[in-house]
């Protein structure tokens, strides 16, 4: 899955596994910048957020440089922390938080709270149980990285239809953007953050599977095939990956391009003199990349990257939206190369399409979720159970 189960970590503490990283211009209120994240693979009604866990969304401008988007310095950061939770006979168990921007005010956040997103200081929230928005042909997939062909059919097979995750979504008001002196071209990550007095950083997340695609496999790497890198990756800053292992991640990218590039016999991507593969520092500079000056579109996910290497001006919102066939998108991008037909695997849309209005994401599957009265309170924790359908790893 796009980052499910995207190492050790992850496997062992679902409550920080971010699934899936989207961020939008808001199709209901344009110029506003929608930021999204899912945690816990196949959640239930008895899921919970972590108390133990900051949910941190980062924002930077971004300006294109030559043939590459490079982010600033100038942050804007929303932290979303959630209190226990508890049981509450009524509705399964209650549980309540806050969502901080660097600038402005704390947003009240109810989980499962069903409303329009109460609005403070320029910035709405919303976290409840969702339909899982990611969807692939998996099987086809794994045969496609084994056998070194493309093995997909049209129509493909939906892997894991029906299963929910724990949404957290975030629009920011382009007022509180244009304060923050960020956008209208931004660079997005989402991040889970050990909370307390000594903060790591557990995951983070700015383009889809390049752990889990692009960094997972290991039988092409000559330098680091017995070493899983998703952890240690993981642990980087998305906007300063540092020198330690950049030389590991460097290796494993550049072994998987090429060999990615060859499943439809025609090379895309020539590599470079001493084996580096052209898009290797694009997707080590690992953020969402988003002009929220333009309008929502569905097809927004590589299409600002694609325009800069190609030279020319974009003209879509890029990002990533709900509805995206990023697996699409990124087939087609890795394997063809830059203007070429589209590699499909043969699956368009997951269980339930996400809407157009907040909080987007659509509702959960196997389980309806109770409306919440909006105001009130938690208190004592309550154990999370540990929900997977295996390892995403290839090797």
């Amino acid at each position: 899955m796009s980052d499910h189960f995207s190492g050790p970590r992850a496997v062992a503490g679902p409550q920080c596994d971010i699934c899936d990283f989207f961020a939008f211009p808001s199709p209901q209120r344009p110029g506003n910048l929608v930021l999204a994240m899912d945690v816990v693979p196949r959640a239930d009604a008895s899921s919970t957020f972590s108390d133990a866990v900051v949910y941190r969304f980062r924002v930077r401008s971004a300006e294109v440089e030559g043939r590459a988007v490079v982010p600033g310095t100038d942050e804007l950061t929303v932290d979303v922390r959630f209190d226990a939770a508890r049981a509450d006979g009524r509705a399964g168990f209650l549980q309540t938080g806050t969502c901080t921007a660097s600038l402005g005010e704390s947003v009240p956040v109810l989980v499962d709270a069903i409303d329009d997103g109460r609005r403070v200081s320029g910035v709405r929230a919303f976290a409840g149980l969702r339909s899982d928005p990611f969807f692939l042909d998996f099987p086809a997939l794994q045969k496609t990285l084994a056998t070194g062909r493309l093995a997909f059919a049209d129509p493909g097979t939906l892997t894991g239809p029906g299963a929910d995750t724990l949404g957290l979504v975030v629009e920011i008001d382009r007022d509180v953007l244009a304060e923050a002196g960020v956008g209208p071209l931004v660079a997005a990550v989402a991040e889970t953050v050990s909370a307390g007095p000594l903060p790591i950083r557990l995951e983070r997340l700015g383009r889809p599977e390049v752990k889990n695609f692009l960094l997972a496999l290991r039988t092409q790497d000559r330098v680091n095939r017995d070493i899983d890198l998703r952890d240690l990756y993981n642990l980087e800053d998305p906007f300063h990956v540092g020198p330690d292992y950049r030389g590991a991640y460097r290796a494993r990218l550049d072994a998987n391009l090429a060999y990615m590039d060859t499943f439809d016999d025609v090379i895309g991507w020539p590599l470079g003199p001493n084996g580096e593969h052209p898009l290797t520092e694009l997707f080590l500079a690992d953020h969402l990349v988003v002009d929220v000056s333009r309008p929502h579109a569905e097809n927004g996910f590589l299409e600002i990257e694609r325009a800069v290497l190609a030279g020319r001006r974009h003209r879509g919102c890029g990002g990533r939206p709900v509805n995206d066939d990023v697996m699409d998108a990124l087939y087609t991008f890795v394997i063809g190369g830059l203007d070429v037909p589209r590699i499909s695997d043969g699956v368009h849309q997951a269980t339930r399409r996400g809407t157009t209005t907040f909080p987007y994401l659509a509702p959960p599957n196997r389980t309806a979720v109770p409306p919440r009265p909006v105001g009130a309170t938690s208190a004592v924790a309550h154990d999370h159970e540990h929900h997977s359908f295996g390892r995403y790893q290839v090797s």
